[in-house]
């Protein structure tokens, strides 16, 4: 996902580094350009790429697109790029990924994004791709819709993306990790696509169960959802990405450790929190850290 929002945002006339821990991805960005496929179409753009975030200089925005459980090292890394007014969006699946980057670079600066419809992979060093092209939903993370969101906001307009712009955070995050864990673990575990999901009649119905137990839990929570019925919404979801394969899916088949934790891994603590329990979120985190176990990546 970070190559296609720094293909997108480049091609759309920002100036755009990457940077990343990847030496052949940023050897390949070097050497040719980075390449976009997928539903927004093909390009191949040139920009920056280092592993040294200072090799960049201060920046006006910092996008970090890491899995949760690597935003902590993002962020340390990114404190060269940073000014006194620079801004820090922050987009990762599941629960904690701005918190944890508020914590190392100020909440004062964070943003949060949420991308939905999207099912992007890396069918290469310089070269992604993505399924979906749907929308990209902005957030403050302390308080309402601020004039320098909607001015970020319109960066990302200008460069194709659908974007939509929120006062309350905690429905971002809910309503997009109802989807996840709908797709994410079921996936992993079968590595069937997210269209295989909903098309067999015994993995369905467990992939729906995940959604509406996080539905029940946000719901718990006081979050605001713009939908009452979790098993149609992720359906909906899910129809228009059939041949998307996840992120957790995409670990496994690459030999490396999933965000389980953050994602499907998440919904049963949450909902002790409030009461319930989350049997087959549990039942399903658990098999995927049995196989990340079998696979050896992860204790």
């Amino acid at each position: 996902m970070g190559s296609v929002y720094a293909a997108l945002l480049a091609a759309g006339g920002h100036d755009v580094w990457a940077v990343d821990t990847w030496q052949e991805h940023v050897d390949a960005i070097q050497a040719g350009g980075l390449r976009v496929e997928g539903a927004s179409g093909e390009r191949t753009v040139r920009i920056s790429a280092t592993t040294a975030a200072g090799d960049v200089g201060p920046c006006d925005l910092v996008v970090l697109a890491t899995k949760v459980m690597h935003v902590e090292a993002a962020a340390q890394a990114a404190k060269p790029l940073l000014h006194q007014k620079t801004l820090v969006l922050s987009i990762q699946n599941g629960i904690g990924g701005p918190d944890v980057a508020a914590n190392v670079l100020g909440r004062e600066r964070l943003l949060v994004g949420v991308a939905s419809g999207f099912g992007a992979s890396m069918r290469a060093p310089g070269h992604a791709h993505h399924n979906g092209w749907e929308l990209l939903r902005f957030g403050e993370l302390v308080g309402p819709i601020s004039p320098r969101l909607n001015a970020m906001a319109a960066l990302w307009r200008e460069s194709g993306f659908q974007v939509k712009c929120f006062d309350n955070i905690d429905q971002l995050v809910w309503e997009k990790l109802i989807c996840n864990v709908a797709f994410s673990g079921p996936c992993a575990i079968t590595e069937l696509t997210i269209g295989g999901v909903i098309e067999d009649p015994d993995i369905w119905p467990v992939a729906a169960e995940c959604a509406t137990e996080a539905f029940r839990v946000a719901r718990a929570r006081g979050t605001q959802l713009d939908f009452e019925d979790p098993a149609a919404h992720v359906r909906c979801f899910g129809t228009r990405i059939p041949h998307a394969r996840p992120s957790m899916l995409l670990d496994h088949l690459a030999g490396r450790a999933s965000e389980v934790d953050a994602l499907n891994g998440a919904i049963p603590p949450a909902a002790v929190a409030v009461g319930l329990r989350a049997p087959l979120n549990e039942a399903i985190s658990a098999l995927v850290r049995g196989k990340e176990r079998r696979m050896g990546v992860r204790q």
